[in-house]
């Protein structure tokens, strides 16, 4: 194969792009999340739960994309520090349901900053965020649904 051959450009490939921007992000939302004391996954876990309280493990690993054997050290780690507790469903004790404490309840004001300093910069109006946000959803949705038999 000559050295011409253009079928393989790490620059042309969708799949890099998506993975370099997410290395990307990280890098930025990190002295972000240093603030809260949070890693990113911790910090997407938090979210989930300041909108919705009292979810099993299954159904946070659903939401944040995480297989439960990633997402129970991680929820171990938060109630170490004090942001949530973890419960045992008394309706089914194989369920566990996790909750936010008065301290992770908290941590929600200093976190509601976290997207505005994103979006600066990211240096885009909301509109374009918006439709790009969509259309990275439809691409992981549609990647997604091809991995189910």
């Amino acid at each position: 194969m000559s050295n011409t051959d253009n079928t393989l450009k790490l620059k042309d490939f969708l799949c890099f792009a998506v993975y370099s921007a997410n290395h990307a992000f990280n890098r930025v939302y990190k002295p972000m999340l240093d603030r809260l004391g949070l890693t990113y996954p911790q910090y997407i876990a938090m979210v989930t739960l300041w909108s919705e309280e009292g979810l099993t493990v299954g159904q946070i690993g659903e939401r944040v994309l995480l297989e439960t054997n990633t997402l129970t050290p991680l929820l171990k780690r938060l109630e170490s520090a004090g942001l949530v507790r973890r419960v045992r469903d008394a309706a089914d004790e194989r369920q566990v349901r996790v909750y936010l404490t008065d301290k992770g309840r908290a941590l929600r004001c200093e976190a509601e900053r976290v997207p505005a300093e994103m979006g600066v910069c990211l240096d885009h109006d909301s509109q374009e965020l918006r439709q790009l946000t969509s259309d990275l959803s439809r691409l992981r949705d549609r990647l997604l649904a091809r991995l189910k038999p």
